[in-house]
């Protein structure tokens, strides 16, 4: 039984005893992770489980949530000369999906670890990324020089299959005719929709989702499964609907059964960015995921940053608004008065906190469970077939493989190293596989993992140092047929000055791009309110 100050401390320490497949049970040392689901749940335990208001502050803008969106509301207050800023966060240190942790043998990712190619019409990203010095210049033609560190290297993803790996995971080995075929009919399509204008003369597909064509043909599609979709266009490979499934376990959580035919298009023919050093395919990472991105934000804010602190009430109060706050590590509940407010909440929170707004009003969005493992070893892994890659996935395994840490290390003849593995767990019931997940045990999650892990790397049985275990209950919206463009997502989106909304799942696509772009409109909007 796990006690109630294990949980607001959100981690439980310990070393496992896992059966590895094939072999003697040993112990694995390891943490599991609850993220912010323990703190959070205080929410639901009624009145008696916040303390009244103690203590009482003042600021100019108050941030509601400190993940990438509140982090870019922040920024764009500073950039608007705007002083005096809050940014509340549950979490023990701001980022939320895209947060990370260090070891002795590196940093490493604990959700979203790359970024594509940023689009030419993107300027927020872009600007974002010129201020860090991710992009360094740009050539003749106006593409843009990345930093070469911050370009993943070679090789970038490679597949396991029948006993060995291939470079890249569109599953080549073994593959019919028909199989190619359909690939090449399906990445024709998808290259074609990359430039493909509305009738309104905006992309079909656009970053941010909602710079996207209001053509009604082509939002059509948001009706449909991405399964469905594809098979009213007569694809029946099996390897090209593992692929696709994968893709969309691996952007949404769920597979094509369940997303939306317009969002599952999205991930394909939405990555149009070019760079004047790298492939269309390139995408931008570190060792640490977004997390060096979530860093950078959190360092170049401003902000004054308040940690383990669950917001629990947003309100108007005279002209501007009142934020409430429990504050886990003094344990007292804090109010907050200031001009204005930009509410950074997954919208399920959202509609529990913020005055006004009906609770019933989430109900159609609905958020993918995950699991995050990172495993460090003391030797690196090995393959026949093709040598060690950034991403390494594994042919029908319900886990969708790992990413290797110190892949953009310069470090030569590397001996250790920390390797991330990602798990959706996309059933059909969301709510029922959070439950699952949620009641089970580290030593469970580590078995899971290390058993997948050996299934293709026997070599690494006695090299498994430490597995550390995060389960997101609520890790990214899915973006479920009719949610993109129905009404759920589009009134949701609408703010109410003095307090503005922002985050990825009021796009309906959570990536980096649309949890910063609304994030730092918000704080835009929030900055021309306080200063007038």
């Amino acid at each position: 039984m796990v006690n109630r100050r294990d949980l607001i401390c959100g981690t439980l320490a310990t070393a496992a005893s896992v059966a590895l497949p094939g072999c003697r049970r040993r112990e694995i040392s390891g943490r599991l992770l609850t993220s912010p689901a323990s703190l959070g749940h205080r929410l639901l335990d009624g009145p008696g489980a916040i303390p009244p208001v103690s203590v009482r502050r003042s600021a100019r803008v108050v941030i509601a949530g400190g993940g990438i969106a509140g982090l870019a509301a922040a920024r764009a207050l500073k950039q608007q000369g705007i002083r005096d800023v809050v940014v509340l966060d549950v979490l023990d240190a701001p980022g939320g999906n895209s947060s990370y942790g260090t070891n002795s043998v590196s940093a490493y990712p604990w959700g979203a670890h790359y970024v594509p190619l940023v689009r030419k019409d993107c300027a927020p990203v872009l600007d974002l990324f010129r201020d860090l010095k991710i992009i360094v210049d740009e050539d003749a033609l106006g593409r843009p020089v990345y930093d070469e560190y911050c370009l993943s290297a070679d090789p970038q993803e490679r597949l396991w299959m029948y006993g060995r790996w291939q470079d890249g995971l569109v599953p080549t080995i073994g593959a019919s005719l028909q199989d190619r075929a359909e690939f090449s009919r399906f990445f024709a399509e998808t290259e074609r929709l990359k430039n493909l204008l509305g009738a309104d003369g905006k992309p079909v597909f656009a970053i941010p989702v909602d710079s996207s064509s209001a053509d009604p043909a082509w939002r059509a599609l948001d009706t449909l499964s991405m399964e469905q979709c594809l098979r009213q266009r007569g694809y029946q490979s099996q390897r090209l609907y593992w692929y696709i499934n994968y893709c969309c376990r691996d952007d949404y959580g769920s597979t094509a059964t369940a997303i939306s035919a317009w969002a599952g298009l999205h991930y394909f023919a939405s990555r149009n960015g070019v760079a004047a050093n790298a492939d269309a395919s390139t995408v931008v990472t570190w060792p640490e995921g977004n997390g060096h991105l979530a860093r950078e934000l959190a360092l170049g804010s401003g902000a004054e940053q308040v940690v383990e602190a669950l917001v629990t009430h947003v309100g108007r109060s005279g002209d501007g608004v009142a934020v409430r706050f429990f504050d886990a590590r003094s344990q007292r509940t804090v109010q907050i008065d200031a001009p204005a407010a930009v509410v950074c909440l997954p919208r399920f929170v959202a509609c529990r906190v913020v005055e006004g707004l009906d609770p019933r009003g989430a109900a159609e969005f609905s958020y993918a469970p995950w699991m995050v493992a990172n495993l460090t070893l003391s030797r690196m892994p090995e393959g026949r077939g093709q040598q060690l890659a950034w991403d390494n996935v594994i042919y029908d395994s319900p886990l969708l493989g790992y990413v290797v840490a110190t892949h953009q290390s310069l470090a030569q003849n590397r001996r250790n190293t920390v390797i991330t593995y990602y798990w959706p767990l996309s059933g059909d019931d969301p709510a029922q596989e959070r439950r699952r997940a949620l009641r089970r045990s580290l030593s469970d999650w580590q078995s899971t993992v290390v058993g997948d892990l050996l299934r293709v790397h026997p070599e690494l049985n006695e090299h498994i140092e430490n597995v550390d275990v995060r389960v997101w209950g609520h890790g990214m919206i899915r973006p479920t047929p009719g949610f993109i463009w129905g009404e759920a997502r589009r009134s949701a989106a609408v703010n109410q000055p003095p307090i503005y909304f922002a985050h990825s799942d009021l796009s309906g696509v959570s990536i980096f791009e649309e949890a910063y772009c609304r994030g730092y409109e918000a704080g835009r909007l929030a900055a021309r309110r306080v200063a007038t």
